[in-house]
Protein backbone atom coordinates (compact mmCIF):
# COMPACT_ATOMS: atom_id res chain seq x y z
CA UNK A 1 0.00 0.00 0.00
CA UNK A 2 1.11 3.53 -0.77
CA UNK A 3 0.26 5.83 2.15
CA UNK A 4 -0.14 9.60 2.03
CA UNK A 5 -0.43 11.76 5.13
CA UNK A 6 -2.36 15.02 5.54
CA UNK A 7 -1.86 16.92 8.78
CA UNK A 8 1.61 16.64 10.33
CA UNK A 9 1.20 17.59 13.95
CA UNK A 10 2.35 15.37 16.79
CA UNK A 11 -0.39 12.73 16.29
CA UNK A 12 0.78 11.79 12.80
CA UNK A 13 4.00 10.44 14.29
CA UNK A 14 2.28 7.32 15.68
CA UNK A 15 1.40 6.17 12.16
CA UNK A 16 4.56 7.35 10.45
CA UNK A 17 6.76 5.60 13.01
CA UNK A 18 4.65 2.45 12.62
CA UNK A 19 5.28 2.39 8.85
CA UNK A 20 8.98 3.02 9.45
CA UNK A 21 9.18 0.24 12.03
CA UNK A 22 7.17 -2.87 12.88
CA UNK A 23 4.60 -2.31 10.12
CA UNK A 24 7.07 -1.40 7.37
CA UNK A 25 6.16 -4.59 5.50
CA UNK A 26 2.59 -3.37 4.98
CA UNK A 27 3.32 -0.34 2.84
CA UNK A 28 5.40 2.75 2.23
CA UNK A 29 5.00 6.48 2.80
CA UNK A 30 4.72 8.13 -0.61
CA UNK A 31 3.46 11.65 0.10
CA UNK A 32 3.05 14.28 2.81
CA UNK A 33 0.66 17.23 2.97
CA UNK A 34 0.64 20.13 5.43
CA UNK A 35 0.27 23.90 5.51
CA UNK A 36 3.69 24.28 7.14
CA UNK A 37 7.02 23.54 5.43
CA UNK A 38 8.90 23.36 8.72
CA UNK A 39 6.70 20.54 9.97
CA UNK A 40 7.09 18.83 6.60
CA UNK A 41 10.85 19.08 7.12
CA UNK A 42 10.62 17.46 10.55
CA UNK A 43 8.89 14.40 9.14
CA UNK A 44 11.15 14.22 6.08
CA UNK A 45 14.09 14.02 8.48
CA UNK A 46 12.29 11.33 10.46
CA UNK A 47 11.54 9.30 7.32
CA UNK A 48 15.13 9.70 6.19
CA UNK A 49 14.51 10.09 2.47
CA UNK A 50 12.86 12.42 0.01
CA UNK A 51 9.08 12.12 -0.16
CA UNK A 52 6.88 14.29 -2.40
CA UNK A 53 5.31 17.12 -0.38
CA UNK A 54 2.05 18.90 -1.14
CA UNK A 55 0.18 21.95 0.09
CA UNK A 56 -3.48 21.51 1.13
CA UNK A 57 -4.75 22.98 -2.16
CA UNK A 58 -2.82 20.21 -3.94
CA UNK A 59 -4.56 17.42 -2.02
CA UNK A 60 -6.39 16.08 -5.10
CA UNK A 61 -3.06 15.92 -6.93
CA UNK A 62 -1.52 14.00 -4.02
CA UNK A 63 -4.32 11.43 -4.16
CA UNK A 64 -3.06 10.35 -7.58
CA UNK A 65 0.08 8.82 -6.07
CA UNK A 66 -1.54 7.09 -3.06
CA UNK A 67 -3.70 4.06 -2.26
CA UNK A 68 -4.62 5.24 1.22
CA UNK A 69 -4.64 8.50 3.17
CA UNK A 70 -4.04 9.09 6.88
CA UNK A 71 -5.99 12.17 8.02
CA UNK A 72 -4.67 13.89 11.17
CA UNK A 73 -5.55 17.53 10.53
CA UNK A 74 -7.52 19.96 12.69
CA UNK A 75 -10.82 18.23 13.51
CA UNK A 76 -13.07 20.68 11.65
CA UNK A 77 -11.18 19.97 8.40
CA UNK A 78 -11.41 16.16 8.55
CA UNK A 79 -14.54 15.92 6.38
CA UNK A 80 -12.96 17.86 3.52
CA UNK A 81 -10.11 15.38 3.18
CA UNK A 82 -12.09 12.25 4.07
CA UNK A 83 -14.77 12.95 1.46
CA UNK A 84 -12.26 13.84 -1.27
CA UNK A 85 -10.25 10.66 -0.61
CA UNK A 86 -13.33 8.43 -0.56
CA UNK A 87 -14.63 9.98 -3.78
CA UNK A 88 -11.28 9.12 -5.36
CA UNK A 89 -11.72 5.50 -4.23
CA UNK A 90 -8.93 5.63 -1.66
CA UNK A 91 -8.81 3.94 1.73
CA UNK A 92 -8.94 6.43 4.61
CA UNK A 93 -7.55 6.21 8.13
CA UNK A 94 -8.82 9.13 10.19
CA UNK A 95 -8.08 10.26 13.71
CA UNK A 96 -11.06 10.63 16.02
CA UNK A 97 -13.31 12.54 15.93
CA UNK A 98 -14.42 11.63 12.43
CA UNK A 99 -15.68 15.21 12.02
CA UNK A 100 -17.33 17.95 14.08
CA UNK A 101 -20.81 18.66 12.67
CA UNK A 102 -23.96 16.79 11.68
CA UNK A 103 -23.64 18.15 8.14
CA UNK A 104 -20.10 16.78 7.82
CA UNK A 105 -21.30 13.43 9.17
CA UNK A 106 -23.94 13.29 6.43
CA UNK A 107 -21.39 14.16 3.73
CA UNK A 108 -19.04 11.41 4.91
CA UNK A 109 -21.82 8.81 5.05
CA UNK A 110 -22.86 9.68 1.49
CA UNK A 111 -19.26 9.47 0.22
CA UNK A 112 -18.54 6.24 2.11
CA UNK A 113 -21.62 4.49 0.75
CA UNK A 114 -20.61 5.33 -2.82
CA UNK A 115 -16.89 4.68 -2.46
CA UNK A 116 -14.86 1.56 -3.12
CA UNK A 117 -12.45 2.77 -0.44
CA UNK A 118 -12.46 1.63 3.19
CA UNK A 119 -12.72 4.11 6.06
CA UNK A 120 -11.28 3.34 9.50
CA UNK A 121 -11.65 5.61 12.54
CA UNK A 122 -8.84 5.05 15.03
CA UNK A 123 -10.58 4.59 18.38
CA UNK A 124 -7.57 3.32 20.29
CA UNK A 125 -9.49 2.96 23.56
CA UNK A 126 -11.38 0.01 22.06
CA UNK A 127 -8.09 -1.87 22.01
CA UNK A 128 -7.16 -1.31 25.65
CA UNK A 129 -7.47 -4.72 27.38
CA UNK A 130 -9.51 -3.34 30.27
CA UNK A 131 -12.11 -1.87 27.93
CA UNK A 132 -12.17 -5.09 25.92
CA UNK A 133 -12.85 -7.00 29.14
CA UNK A 134 -15.92 -4.83 29.80
CA UNK A 135 -17.19 -5.50 26.28
CA UNK A 136 -16.68 -9.24 26.69
CA UNK A 137 -18.46 -9.46 30.05
CA UNK A 138 -21.46 -7.52 28.76
CA UNK A 139 -21.64 -9.59 25.56
CA UNK A 140 -21.43 -12.80 27.61
CA UNK A 141 -24.45 -11.77 29.63
CA UNK A 142 -22.53 -11.62 32.91
CA UNK A 143 -24.75 -8.80 34.21
CA UNK A 144 -27.85 -9.58 32.15
CA UNK A 145 -29.44 -6.85 30.05
CA UNK A 146 -27.82 -3.47 30.60
CA UNK A 147 -30.13 -0.92 32.19
CA UNK A 148 -27.79 2.01 32.84
CA UNK A 149 -24.18 3.20 32.59
CA UNK A 150 -22.41 5.82 34.68
CA UNK A 151 -19.18 7.11 33.10
CA UNK A 152 -16.98 9.71 34.79
CA UNK A 153 -13.80 10.94 33.08
CA UNK A 154 -11.28 13.24 34.78
CA UNK A 155 -8.60 15.08 32.82
CA UNK A 156 -5.89 16.55 35.01
CA UNK A 157 -4.14 19.91 34.87
CA UNK A 158 -1.46 18.43 32.59
CA UNK A 159 -3.59 16.76 29.92
CA UNK A 160 -6.76 18.76 30.41
CA UNK A 161 -4.97 22.09 30.45
CA UNK A 162 -3.26 21.33 27.16
CA UNK A 163 -6.56 21.55 25.26
CA UNK A 164 -6.85 25.15 26.41
CA UNK A 165 -3.47 26.30 25.12
CA UNK A 166 -3.72 24.95 21.54
CA UNK A 167 -6.20 25.04 18.67
CA UNK A 168 -8.68 22.83 20.54
CA UNK A 169 -9.65 25.88 22.67
CA UNK A 170 -11.61 27.15 19.66
CA UNK A 171 -14.91 25.28 19.40
CA UNK A 172 -15.18 26.03 15.69
CA UNK A 173 -11.97 24.04 15.16
CA UNK A 174 -12.49 21.15 17.58
CA UNK A 175 -16.19 20.92 18.34
CA UNK A 176 -15.24 21.37 22.00
CA UNK A 177 -14.27 18.54 24.32
CA UNK A 178 -17.70 16.90 23.94
CA UNK A 179 -16.68 16.17 20.34
CA UNK A 180 -12.89 16.10 20.33
CA UNK A 181 -12.37 14.12 23.54
CA UNK A 182 -15.71 12.62 24.52
CA UNK A 183 -16.25 10.84 21.21
CA UNK A 184 -13.70 8.34 22.55
CA UNK A 185 -15.98 7.71 25.50
CA UNK A 186 -19.27 7.79 23.64
CA UNK A 187 -17.83 5.29 21.20
CA UNK A 188 -16.84 3.01 24.07
CA UNK A 189 -20.39 3.01 25.43
CA UNK A 190 -21.89 2.48 21.95
CA UNK A 191 -19.47 -0.41 21.45
CA UNK A 192 -19.98 -1.94 24.89
CA UNK A 193 -23.76 -1.87 24.48
CA UNK A 194 -23.78 -2.63 20.72
CA UNK A 195 -26.38 0.12 20.56
CA UNK A 196 -26.88 3.73 19.43
CA UNK A 197 -28.23 6.86 21.08
CA UNK A 198 -31.79 8.06 20.58
CA UNK A 199 -31.89 11.08 22.92
CA UNK A 200 -29.27 13.43 24.35
CA UNK A 201 -29.55 16.12 27.02
CA UNK A 202 -26.55 18.07 28.31
CA UNK A 203 -25.28 21.00 30.34
CA UNK A 204 -21.78 22.42 30.08
CA UNK A 205 -19.78 25.40 31.28
CA UNK A 206 -16.34 27.00 31.32
CA UNK A 207 -15.62 27.18 35.05
CA UNK A 208 -11.85 26.96 35.48
CA UNK A 209 -9.83 28.00 32.40
CA UNK A 210 -10.18 31.21 30.38
CA UNK A 211 -9.61 34.87 31.17
CA UNK A 212 -12.89 35.48 32.99
CA UNK A 213 -12.36 32.65 35.46
CA UNK A 214 -8.75 33.73 36.02
CA UNK A 215 -9.79 37.29 36.87
CA UNK A 216 -12.50 36.03 39.21
CA UNK A 217 -9.86 34.11 41.15
CA UNK A 218 -7.49 37.06 41.27
CA UNK A 219 -5.14 35.90 38.51
CA UNK A 220 -4.27 39.14 36.75
CA UNK A 221 -1.64 40.20 34.20
CA UNK A 222 -1.29 36.78 32.62
CA UNK A 223 1.15 36.40 29.70
CA UNK A 224 -0.39 35.73 26.28
CA UNK A 225 1.91 32.74 25.85
CA UNK A 226 4.52 30.81 27.81
CA UNK A 227 7.55 31.28 25.54
CA UNK A 228 9.51 34.28 26.76
CA UNK A 229 7.26 34.88 29.77
CA UNK A 230 9.06 35.87 33.02
CA UNK A 231 6.96 33.29 34.89
CA UNK A 232 8.14 30.40 32.70
CA UNK A 233 9.77 27.86 34.97
CA UNK A 234 7.73 28.74 38.04
CA UNK A 235 4.11 28.73 36.78
CA UNK A 236 2.98 25.10 36.27
CA UNK A 237 0.38 26.18 33.68
CA UNK A 238 2.98 27.61 31.30
CA UNK A 239 4.27 25.01 28.83
CA UNK A 240 7.94 25.28 27.87
CA UNK A 241 7.85 23.95 24.32
CA UNK A 242 11.54 24.76 23.88
CA UNK A 243 12.33 22.06 26.47
CA UNK A 244 11.05 19.27 24.22
CA UNK A 245 13.02 18.90 20.95
CA UNK A 246 10.01 17.48 19.09
CA UNK A 247 7.57 20.20 20.22
CA UNK A 248 10.18 22.82 19.46
CA UNK A 249 10.66 21.64 15.88
CA UNK A 250 6.99 20.99 15.15
CA UNK A 251 5.64 24.21 16.62
CA UNK A 252 8.05 26.83 18.00
CA UNK A 253 10.37 26.66 15.00
CA UNK A 254 7.37 26.50 12.65
CA UNK A 255 5.18 29.32 13.95
CA UNK A 256 6.76 31.98 11.71
CA UNK A 257 5.07 30.28 8.73
CA UNK A 258 1.45 30.00 9.83
CA UNK A 259 1.27 31.95 13.09
CA UNK A 260 0.07 28.95 15.11
CA UNK A 261 1.01 29.41 18.79
CA UNK A 262 1.20 26.07 20.60
CA UNK A 263 1.78 27.46 24.11
CA UNK A 264 -1.04 29.98 24.63
CA UNK A 265 -1.94 30.76 28.23
CA UNK A 266 -4.79 28.58 29.44
CA UNK A 267 -6.14 31.58 31.36
CA UNK A 268 -6.12 33.89 28.36
CA UNK A 269 -8.77 35.28 26.06
CA UNK A 270 -10.18 33.30 23.14
CA UNK A 271 -11.26 30.12 24.95
CA UNK A 272 -14.67 29.11 23.56
CA UNK A 273 -14.85 25.50 24.79
CA UNK A 274 -16.10 24.21 28.13
CA UNK A 275 -14.19 22.43 30.89
CA UNK A 276 -17.14 20.90 32.84
CA UNK A 277 -19.76 18.81 31.07
CA UNK A 278 -22.67 16.57 32.09
CA UNK A 279 -24.62 14.47 29.58
CA UNK A 280 -27.66 12.18 29.79
CA UNK A 281 -28.12 9.76 26.88
CA UNK A 282 -31.02 7.40 26.17
CA UNK A 283 -30.26 4.34 24.02
CA UNK A 284 -32.42 2.52 21.49
CA UNK A 285 -32.86 -0.57 23.67
CA UNK A 286 -33.63 1.41 26.81
CA UNK A 287 -30.28 1.80 28.59
CA UNK A 288 -29.46 5.21 30.08
CA UNK A 289 -25.99 6.80 30.19
CA UNK A 290 -24.98 9.47 32.70
CA UNK A 291 -21.64 10.96 31.63
CA UNK A 292 -19.40 13.65 33.06
CA UNK A 293 -16.11 15.18 31.94
CA UNK A 294 -13.96 17.48 34.03
CA UNK A 295 -10.79 18.99 32.52
CA UNK A 296 -9.04 20.39 35.60
CA UNK A 297 -8.75 17.45 37.98
CA UNK A 298 -5.83 16.80 40.37
CA UNK A 299 -5.42 13.30 38.89
CA UNK A 300 -6.28 11.61 35.60
CA UNK A 301 -8.47 8.58 35.08
CA UNK A 302 -12.01 7.30 34.75
CA UNK A 303 -14.71 5.36 36.55
CA UNK A 304 -17.39 3.31 34.85
CA UNK A 305 -20.34 1.47 36.40
CA UNK A 306 -22.58 -0.68 34.20
CA UNK A 307 -25.83 -1.86 35.78
CA UNK A 308 -27.74 -4.84 34.44
CA UNK A 309 -30.65 -7.10 35.27
CA UNK A 310 -28.26 -9.68 36.76
CA UNK A 311 -25.60 -7.50 38.37
CA UNK A 312 -23.11 -4.67 37.94
CA UNK A 313 -19.64 -4.06 36.49
CA UNK A 314 -17.29 -1.47 37.99
CA UNK A 315 -14.12 -0.30 36.27
CA UNK A 316 -11.80 2.18 37.96
CA UNK A 317 -8.67 3.42 36.18
CA UNK A 318 -6.02 5.82 37.46
CA UNK A 319 -3.79 6.87 34.56
CA UNK A 320 -1.88 9.44 36.62
CA UNK A 321 -2.36 9.62 40.38
CA UNK A 322 -1.25 13.24 40.77
CA UNK A 323 -0.02 16.12 38.66
CA UNK A 324 3.64 16.99 39.22
CA UNK A 325 4.07 20.78 38.90
CA UNK A 326 7.09 20.42 36.62
CA UNK A 327 5.06 18.63 33.95
CA UNK A 328 4.41 21.78 31.93
CA UNK A 329 7.86 23.23 32.53
CA UNK A 330 9.44 19.92 31.47
CA UNK A 331 7.05 18.19 29.01
CA UNK A 332 8.81 14.82 29.44
CA UNK A 333 7.50 14.75 33.03
CA UNK A 334 3.95 14.46 31.66
CA UNK A 335 4.59 11.03 30.13
CA UNK A 336 2.08 8.63 31.65
CA UNK A 337 4.43 5.71 30.98
CA UNK A 338 6.50 6.91 33.93
CA UNK A 339 3.65 7.99 36.19
CA UNK A 340 3.51 6.62 39.73
CA UNK A 341 0.38 5.36 41.43
CA UNK A 342 -1.34 4.13 38.27
CA UNK A 343 -3.90 1.38 38.68
CA UNK A 344 -6.82 -0.40 37.06
CA UNK A 345 -9.46 -2.56 38.69
CA UNK A 346 -12.46 -4.32 37.17
CA UNK A 347 -15.01 -5.89 39.53
CA UNK A 348 -18.02 -8.01 38.62
CA UNK A 349 -20.92 -7.90 41.09
CA UNK A 350 -23.54 -10.59 40.46
CA UNK A 351 -26.80 -10.72 42.34
CA UNK A 352 -26.55 -12.96 45.42
CA UNK A 353 -22.81 -13.61 44.97
CA UNK A 354 -19.61 -12.15 46.38
CA UNK A 355 -17.79 -9.57 44.20
CA UNK A 356 -15.31 -11.04 41.72
CA UNK A 357 -12.24 -9.09 40.60
CA UNK A 358 -11.59 -9.69 36.91
CA UNK A 359 -7.96 -10.07 35.85
CA UNK A 360 -6.88 -7.67 33.08
CA UNK A 361 -4.07 -8.88 30.85
CA UNK A 362 -1.85 -6.13 29.49
CA UNK A 363 0.81 -6.16 26.79
CA UNK A 364 3.76 -3.94 26.03
CA UNK A 365 3.33 -0.43 24.66
CA UNK A 366 0.68 2.25 24.91
CA UNK A 367 -2.79 1.55 26.36
CA UNK A 368 -1.71 -1.82 27.77
CA UNK A 369 -0.64 -3.10 24.37
CA UNK A 370 -3.77 -1.74 22.73
CA UNK A 371 -1.90 0.63 20.39
CA UNK A 372 -0.10 -2.27 18.73
CA UNK A 373 -3.38 -4.13 18.24
CA UNK A 374 -4.95 -1.04 16.69
CA UNK A 375 -2.02 -0.51 14.33
CA UNK A 376 -2.30 -4.14 13.25
CA UNK A 377 -5.95 -3.56 12.36
CA UNK A 378 -5.13 -0.30 10.58
CA UNK A 379 -2.26 -1.55 8.46
CA UNK A 380 -2.85 -5.30 8.19
CA UNK A 381 -6.64 -5.37 8.36
CA UNK A 382 -8.85 -6.79 11.05
CA UNK A 383 -8.14 -10.43 11.79
CA UNK A 384 -10.26 -12.75 13.88
CA UNK A 385 -11.76 -10.47 16.51
CA UNK A 386 -15.01 -11.47 18.23
CA UNK A 387 -15.03 -8.09 20.01
CA UNK A 388 -15.37 -6.21 16.73
CA UNK A 389 -12.84 -3.54 17.65
CA UNK A 390 -12.18 -2.01 14.22
CA UNK A 391 -14.43 1.02 13.77
CA UNK A 392 -15.84 2.14 10.44
CA UNK A 393 -17.63 5.30 9.41
CA UNK A 394 -20.95 4.40 11.04
CA UNK A 395 -19.30 4.01 14.46
CA UNK A 396 -17.46 7.28 13.88
CA UNK A 397 -20.67 9.09 13.01
CA UNK A 398 -22.61 7.57 15.93
CA UNK A 399 -20.02 8.80 18.43
CA UNK A 400 -19.74 12.28 16.89
CA UNK A 401 -23.51 12.72 16.88
CA UNK A 402 -23.71 12.18 20.64
CA UNK A 403 -21.16 14.97 21.12
CA UNK A 404 -22.75 17.26 18.52
CA UNK A 405 -26.18 16.68 20.07
CA UNK A 406 -24.80 17.35 23.55
CA UNK A 407 -23.37 20.67 22.37
CA UNK A 408 -26.70 21.58 20.79
CA UNK A 409 -28.63 20.60 23.92
CA UNK A 410 -26.30 22.59 26.18
CA UNK A 411 -26.73 25.64 23.96
CA UNK A 412 -30.53 25.44 23.71
CA UNK A 413 -31.48 23.85 27.03
CA UNK A 414 -33.59 21.25 25.20
CA UNK A 415 -32.99 17.54 24.59
CA UNK A 416 -32.01 16.39 21.09
CA UNK A 417 -33.67 13.34 19.54
CA UNK A 418 -31.76 11.16 17.06
CA UNK A 419 -32.99 8.81 14.37
CA UNK A 420 -32.99 5.04 14.64
CA UNK A 421 -29.29 4.68 13.78
CA UNK A 422 -28.12 7.48 16.03
CA UNK A 423 -26.69 9.29 13.02
CA UNK A 424 -28.99 12.25 12.39
CA UNK A 425 -31.37 14.47 14.37
CA UNK A 426 -34.88 13.03 14.27
CA UNK A 427 -37.61 15.01 12.55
Amino acid sequence: MRYAFVGLGHRAQLYIDALLGEWSDTGEIVALCDVNRTRLGYYLDRIGRDVPCFAPHEFDKMLQVADAVVVATVDATHARYVVAALEAGKDVIVEKPLCTTAEDCAAIVEAAERSTGRLVVTFNYRYSPRNGAVRRLIADGSIGDVTSVHFEWVLDTIHGADYFRRWHRDKASSGGLLVHKSTHHFDLVNWWLADTARSVYAQSALRFYGAGNARARGLHDRPERAHGAPELGSDPYLLDISADPRLKRLYLDAEHEDGYIRDQDVFGDGVTIEDNMAVLVGYSRGAKLTYSLNAHGPFEGYRVAVNGTAGRLELEVVERAWTPPRAAIDPTAADKAHATGTSERLVLHRHWREPEEIAISSGAGGHGGGDALMLDDVFRGAGEDPLGRQAGYRAGVASVMVGVSANRSAATGAPVLLDDGGTWPAG
